[in-house]
């Protein structure tokens, strides 16, 4: 199915929260107040690596409208967190480790009393040389920054089959090349922040941003030493996440701050702090070497990963899992020589981030397949389907994943699409510049969805008809941007035939859903849809069981429809228009007076499916794209443009396609900043890019209007995982894409994101000769 604003085959879904977010009507959780708030400040340190020697709350503490000022003394329960590795402190006790650690944190009656009272504070320091790269964390004598090692390393992985320095022996071609990837800011619209506020039972309320509602409640009851009972947390709506508010944030300090003062405590951080404290994608150092037979067959892979996860664990390990798992990109290769290095340097934080280090992988992985094919002077198209594994093959660790037709299809539906024929055969312009170069370049992936083998993932959801007669659903998931409510609207009127004004969607509150797992890794479409399934049949039977005794029709003669229960042959299936009024026997909020309320509630709970084989971080479930970019490079002024793009996705059912159009695009538009503009460069360890004013992500300006999205919803007969994620789908491989649309045009191989411009710049009488590769 062709997608595009225009047309689609299935109907289109306005958003509920749409409106509300274009008008600015929505009030999100940093804008939430109450008239006795007060304001929260953290006070971060002045260094990326040095000693506490003193601390002096005292002069704070004595300013009018102070009300409390904290330091780590007066953590009553865990003095760290973090989702995967707790090591990251609420406050530093006795050593800072990068420029957003936590001193203190103080609350006051106005936000601009806070600042004075975090000026007040008096730490004194002894300054450390910072380990401002991985070379330095791993050089020989190099400081430990945590005491659990070994040196600062947070974690390594490896994939290791057959006999890789046998095979390159063989080989006829080999291809080495280094790959390097930015610091890439989230750059979500809502800063991190939330209000915090105690109430008469004695329990704390968080409204504050996540992607793991229940998971921060646990990690804030091993802060503040209570049971997670006595924590409510409520998570939606977000103005933006994309990854970059998995881990606690703001939380901790406005948790603390509240219960001491036993007050309503508001903390938003501005955007220098957010970018100060605020995690990052990692940047990563990807060196690969990689050889073929005489006849194009990939023999033999060497890969080594670097990863800087900065001064924290945050999820630094499961995303280099997940890089080292997609590196080897959708190929059949009989011989592999992977390892992966997590290094902890005083640089800011990295963490999760959309793609989850498969942007890194892919990047590098497709770059090979364009070296590879040029030597082998083949259409790199072709090359990859030479070299790609069947459907039927195991995954990229060797482990069973479920079976698709996904990535030949998206293989071949690229293959035809007219933007890939301009790359075949590239028509001549003759009204360009001779500066101006332009180039089509491709990319295809598979990309794991799920927290993969061997980390809990649990899902579930609850199914009920409350009280008002509305037919409620309660996920734990949360809403940040990417459609929830309206997937979830859509799911619930195709199988019950009702209309939205029959639903209650509840999320996000753990006082109020079950526990169905984290917004993360394009998990929650798939897992809605599977609970929903499980959820329907008994939930309908009841409803068409009582609406029988009430009526005295037979259950079987009857269906639920809008506003009720309808007798068969009364509704029309595609519009759910009423065709007889006569038809209609019982309305839901009826039938929510037949019986207990506990009656009416319908729970399930089951695990994400991850591989069955024993390893670690590897994927059952994939969705797979491919994707052509058409570029234009001025070679004055090393300036790219994106022209042109087509994303080809197998990823299941469409459920709503202006969501889904949604998705495609908005990952296109990240990964187009990844590709070309963004980069939060650090010195020593130190942000240069300290605000959005010197980071350059992409505006209207420098997104291209062609944008083609085409739907592949085919499963095989007996699927039963329904539609897959597509929240990370389309920014994982237009990067390579785009460096092969370069190449084309100026015959620079590009290893370095953001593309770097000098190395784009030619003069005009100096030709450059196809595959020359500037020093």
């Amino acid at each position: 199915m062709l997608l595009n604003r225009k047309q689609s085959g299935k109907r289109w879904h306005l958003r509920p929260d749409g409106a509300p977010k274009v008008t600015g009507q929505l009030q999100y959780l940093t804008d939430m107040t109450l008239p006795d708030m007060i304001h929260g400040r953290v006070l971060r340190s002045e260094y990326p690596y040095a000693r506490i020697l003193s601390i002096d709350t005292s002069e704070a503490e004595a300013l009018d409208g102070v009300y409390a000022v904290l330091t780590s003394k007066d953590v009553p329960g865990l003095n760290r967190f973090g989702i995967a590795t707790p090591d990251q402190p609420v406050f530093c006790e006795d050593i800072v480790r990068y420029v957003g650690d936590a001193i203190a944190a103080v609350a006051a009656d106005s936000p601009e009393r806070a600042a004075l009272a975090l000026d007040a504070i008096r730490v004194e320091y002894e300054e450390l040389a910072p380990l401002n790269s991985t070379d330095a964390a791993l050089a020989p004598g190099a400081p430990e920054l945590h005491e659990h090692g070994p040196g600062n390393v947070l974690h390594r992985t490896e994939i290791k089959r057959g006999d890789t320095e046998q095979a390159f022996a063989t080989c006829d071609h080999i291809v080495t090349e280094t790959y390097y990837t930015p610091r890439q800011m989230h750059a979500y619209m809502e800063t991190e922040g939330g209000l915090f506020v105690p109430d008469e039972e004695g329990r704390l309320n968080v409204y504050a941003a996540t992607q793991h509602g229940y998971k921060d409640r646990m990690q804030l009851a091993r802060i503040i030493g209570c049971p997670e009972e006595d924590i409510r947390v409520v998570s939606s709506p977000i103005g933006g996440s994309f990854g970059g508010k998995d881990e606690l944030n703001v939380q901790p300090y406005g948790a603390l701050l509240a219960l001491r003062c036993w007050r309503p405590v508001k903390m938003h951080n501005s955007r220098k702090e957010s970018v100060r404290a605020g995690l990052k994608r990692h940047p990563m150092k990807i060196e690969m070497k990689t050889g073929m037979s005489q006849e194009g067959i990939i023999q033999a892979h060497r890969v080594r990963i670097t990863a800087d996860t900065g001064a924290y664990a945050t999820l630094g390990a499961p995303v280099l899992n997940f890089c080292t798992e997609h590196c080897l990109g959708p190929y059949a290769i009989p011989h592999v020589d992977v390892e992966g290095i997590s290094v902890y340097t005083n640089n800011g934080l990295s963490g999760e981030f959309r793609g989850f280090g498969g942007n890194q992988a892919i990047f590098a992985m497709e770059g090979q397949m364009d070296r590879l094919a040029e030597i082998m002077k083949m259409d790199p198209w072709e090359f990859r389907r030479r070299n790609m594994r069947e459907k039927n093959d195991p995954g990229p660790l060797n482990q069973r994943i479920l079976v698709t037709d996904g990535l030949s299809q998206v293989w071949e539906a690229l293959d035809r699409s007219e933007l890939w024929q301009k790359h075949q055969s590239p028509p001549a312009d003759p009204t360009l510049p001779p500066w101006i170069k332009r180039g089509v370049g491709a990319a295809i992936a598979m990309h794991g969805a799920g927290l993969g083998y061997g980390i809990p993932d649990p899902a579930g959801g609850r199914l009920s008809l409350n009280n008002e007669g509305k037919i409620e659903v309660a996920f734990s998931y949360e809403e940040f941007g990417q459609g929830l409510i309206a997937t979830l609207e859509i799911m619930l009127c195709d199988l019950f035939q009702c209309s939205t004004s029959d639903l209650s969607i509840i999320i996000g509150d753990t006082d109020r859903v079950p526990h169905s797992g984290s917004s993360t890794a394009s998990r929650s479409t798939t897992m809605a849809w599977m609970a929903l399934q499980r959820l329907q049949t008994p939930f309908r039977s009841r409803a068409l069981t009582v609406a029988s005794e009430m009526s005295g029709i037979p259950a079987d003669e009857l269906v639920t429809g809008p506003g009720g229960i309808w007798r068969k042959g009364q509704l029309t299936a595609e519009t759910s228009e009423v065709e007889s009024e006569s038809g209609f026997i019982v309305s839901y909020a009826e039938l929510a007076t037949q019986g207990k309320a506990a009656e009416w509630i319908f729970d399930t709970k089951f695990d994400y499916p991850t591989t069955p084989d024993n390893v670690v971080g590897g994927h059952y479930l994939y969705t797979y794209a491919a994707v052509a970019a058409e570029v234009e490079v001025n070679t004055l002024t090393g300036e790219t443009k994106l022209l042109d793009t087509r994303h080809v996705v197998a990823a299941g059912p469409v459920i709503n396609p202006m969501g889904f159009i949604g998705q495609i695009e908005g990952g296109s538009v990240m990964a187009l900043g990844f590709t070309l503009t963004e980069d939060a460069v650090m010195q020593d360890s130190r942000y240069v890019t300290t605000n959005l004013d010197t980071y350059l992500i992409p505006t209207i300006q420098d997104i291209h209007t062609n944008l083609e999205v085409e739907a592949i919803e085919d499963l095989p007969e007996g699927d039963a995982f329904g539609p897959r994620g597509i929240g990370e789908i389309g920014s994982v491989a237009l990067a390579p894409a785009i460096t092969a649309a370069i190449h084309q045009a100026t015959g620079v191989w590009v290893n370095r994101l953001p593309v770097p411009r000098e190395q784009l710049v030619r003069p005009l009488n100096v030709p450059l000769q196809e595959g020359v590769s500037p020093s």
